[in-house]
């Protein structure tokens, strides 16, 4: 199979319709130069991982947009209407992506969720992919995404799972710690169990957010 390419041309054009709809979005709020900035920084960030890089454009723009909304919540600029939850693991492919969607499908909007990886992966796990389609849960439009300090900085609860130091620290902030197995190179059926070992620690914790808050 002959894997799509994207010539630098055709990538800047994206990447400049991304520019202009996230400075109309965030007007009055970041300059032209900042959305400019963190359109091309999110752009090299995923370009440094990806393994298909012919989508890669419209995946910044994506990427920005939540880069820049955590940015300005963490400033002030816009107010956080639901508590922001994120998840880090080492690759972003598998327990944090799973843990993301979970929450996501469980909290019906009355979480935000992100997730981000401390060495993201190149794609996400597929055996992971299997296992979250076996329970209703579409994980194809998903990718590994670095850790940034903004969507840290966003965050009202932390949980980590197996990043070490990683993380940066910021008082004020709930950190949250599960232990978990990394389900790279495991087979399905210890991926499944990973998988409902999370969703039990999901519904858990969002009985305990939803009753604090």
């Amino acid at each position: 199979m002959t894997i799509p390419t994207l010539n630098p041309e055709a990538a800047e054009r994206v990447l400049t319709g991304s520019v202009a709809e996230l400075s109309t979005r965030f007007a009055g709020i970041f300059s032209g130069e900042t959305v400019d900035r963190y359109v091309h920084e999110s752009y090299q960030s995923l370009y440094r991982t990806a393994a298909i890089k012919h989508y890669l454009p419209v995946m910044a723009g994506r990427f920005a947009a939540e880069r820049l909304t955590a940015l300005a919540q963490a400033t002030g600029k816009i107010d956080k209407t639901v508590p922001e939850v994120l998840f880090i693991c080492v690759h972003n492919a598998g327990r944090s992506q799973m843990a993301a969607a979970m929450l996501h499908r469980a909290a019906r909007g009355r979480v935000h969720v992100r997730s981000a990886g401390s060495l993201p992966a190149s794609e996400i796990n597929p055996s992971v992919t299997d296992a979250m389609d076996e329970v209703g849960v579409d994980l194809s439009g998903e990718f590994p995404k670095p850790l940034t300090d903004d969507v840290v900085r966003a965050a009202d609860v932390v949980i980590t799972m197996g990043c070490g130091d990683a993380c940066p620290i910021y008082p004020g902030k709930r950190y949250l710690d599960w232990d978990l197995l990394d389900p790279d190179g495991q087979p399905l059926h210890v991926v499944q169990d990973i998988r409902d070992q999370i969703e039990s620690k999901v519904k858990h914790f969002l009985d305990e957010l939803l009753a604090s808050a």
